[in-house]
């Protein structure tokens, strides 16, 4: 398939980064902003924990198994339109969230916001890449993920204020002029990119892939609570596993798939995946496990676990856009490979936190994850989108931002069910008061835990530099050559 010969705008560049990065920043503040209401939920609705958390979780779900749906549709009709109605979708569900006279309808309310947020998640990245000239790729992504980690920071902080001076309701109005300013802004400057029609919707290959991940998210929301060893926790697994073999089966014989799986013969595309997806895992069970550890071993109170989280975000932030001008200039690997090297560093150094350690100290250990991920993020992500060719940008786009939301939902049940597993086995206790144990045996498991993240972190290093070694064997053997992966066709 090509697509239809078009003429690309460069000098709108920067008002397309805006009208995008007000998306990424609406989708990513929601998805932290809510966290924060949850204890206010609960009284002011006078329902159960369990209840409540599928505010959240119904959020997450619908975004993640609705994300790879939306690329391909952006790729057979344009990438336009669908961003369009996803700011829109996303800003009706936002008031009418806030508007939620009930639990349940606040839940069904979420799952409209989320349907747009899959939209805009989808498809920014995809965007982005296709409104900035090659040479400036990884600089604009690099933005476009420091904005991520603006709204991380931002999140908690806007939603205390705002629910401390008004009331749970105006976390989700606030979003109202965002979502007004930010589809004027698509409307009018994101360019229109029609692509060659023909092609047909795999529309079997969209619904077993949203059973799929449906199936195995569910496992890893119910195994947290009642143990990956219970039986609905495999079956679930089971299921995923015997729906994911179908979706192979079905992608592999469709004129028109839902995700073309030759993309992933080729080795650099499906490394700079891997790693992303790893790296993922690691940081959300880390940002995970730290409020744990900082409140019940270290006694810092939320506001003050809260500034020191914050280190993270706000270095990865500073650091993103710097790493993607240096990859536009250096190449994306060598500046990828440095981003995980820093990262092994980090999380080695994590695995030294005890009983005693400063608020310094654990900054330090802490700045050099959120530094490693600003590094790696930006060239990674340039290489993957790099790497696309343009009529798949979007379904590109959509894989890379659902390896972002499994790593986070992978991760948190991953890691925190390691570290609760290790302080069983060190108290002999049960999983219900693990937070409990003497402060010994959780900063055990919490150095146990980081033991296993540094040596996933070392894989992901290792594959970075054997790409690395392989695109400069290519370079030199053939001095045109580019990674850009001609294989895909």
């Amino acid at each position: 398939m090509t697509l239809a010969p078009t003429f690309i705008d460069y000098t709108k560049k920067w008002y397309v980064m805006a009208a995008v990065g007000m998306g990424v920043f609406l989708a990513t503040i929601d998805g932290s902003i809510v966290n924060i209401a949850l204890p206010t939920l609960v009284e002011d609705f006078g329902a159960e924990f369990s209840t409540v958390q599928w505010v959240v979780l119904a959020y997450l779900l619908t975004v993640t198994t609705l994300m790879l749906s939306v690329g391909r549709l952006a790729d057979m009709i344009g990438k336009k339109t669908p961003y369009t109605w996803g700011f829109i979708i996303f800003t009706i569900g936002s008031v009418l969230c806030g508007l939620s006279w009930s639990v349940h309808a606040l839940i069904i309310f979420r799952i409209l916001q989320a349907i747009g947020a899959a939209m805009v998640m989808a498809l920014g990245m995809a965007i982005v890449t296709e409104a900035f000239p090659p040479g400036e790729r990884g600089k604009a992504l690099g933005i476009s993920g420091s904005l991520v980690s603006v709204g991380i920071v931002v999140g908690p902080t806007l939603g205390g204020i705002l629910i401390q001076a008004l009331s749970w309701h105006w976390i989700f109005f606030v979003n109202l002029p965002i979502g007004i300013i930010g589809t004027w802004m698509v409307i009018r400057f994101v360019p229109s990119i029609r692509p060659a029609g023909g092609q047909k919707f795999d529309v079997w290959g969209g619904l077993i892939f949203f059973a799929t991940l449906l199936m195995f998210l569910l496992a890893l929301t119910l195994g947290q609570q009642i143990g990956f060893a219970a039986w609905p926790v495999l079956a679930l697994l089971g299921i995923s596993l015997i729906l994911g073999i179908v979706f192979i089966y079905i992608e592999m014989r469709t004129r028109d798939p839902m995700l073309d799986l030759r993309i992933f013969r080729d080795r650099h595309f499906s490394v700079s995946m891997t790693t992303a997806l790893i790296t993922f895992i690691c940081i959300a069970g880390a940002t995970f496990l730290m409020p744990f550890y900082l409140e019940n071993v270290l006694g810092y109170d939320p506001r003050q676990v809260g500034f020191l989280l914050a280190v993270v975000p706000i270095v990865l932030g500073i650091a993103a856009p710097i790493s993607g001008g240096l990859s536009d200039r250096f190449g994306t690997r060598p500046i990828a490979v440095i981003g995980l090297t820093l990262l092994a560093v980090g999380y080695a150094a994590l695995r030294t936190l005890t009983t005693q350690t400063t608020a310094l100290g654990f900054i330090l250990r802490f700045l050099a994850v959120g530094l490693g991920m600003g590094v790696f993020q930006s060239p990674n992500n340039s290489a993957i989108m790099g790497s696309a060719p343009r009529e798949r940008l979007g379904v590109i786009s959509g894989t890379l931002a659902i390896s972002r939301t499994m790593g986070q939902t992978t991760g948190i049940a991953l890691l925190s069910s390691i570290w609760v597993n290790r302080i069983i086995a060190l108290s002999g206790g049960s999983r219900s008061d693990v937070t409990g144990a003497p402060a010994g045996i959780q900063v055990d498991a919490l150095q146990y835990t980081f033991t296993l993240v540094t040596i996933l972190i070392l894989i992901a290093l290792g594959l970075g530099i054997w790409v690395w070694i392989s695109e400069r064997k290519i370079k030199s053997q053939t001095p045109e050559a580019s990674p850009r992966a001609a294989s895909f066709e």
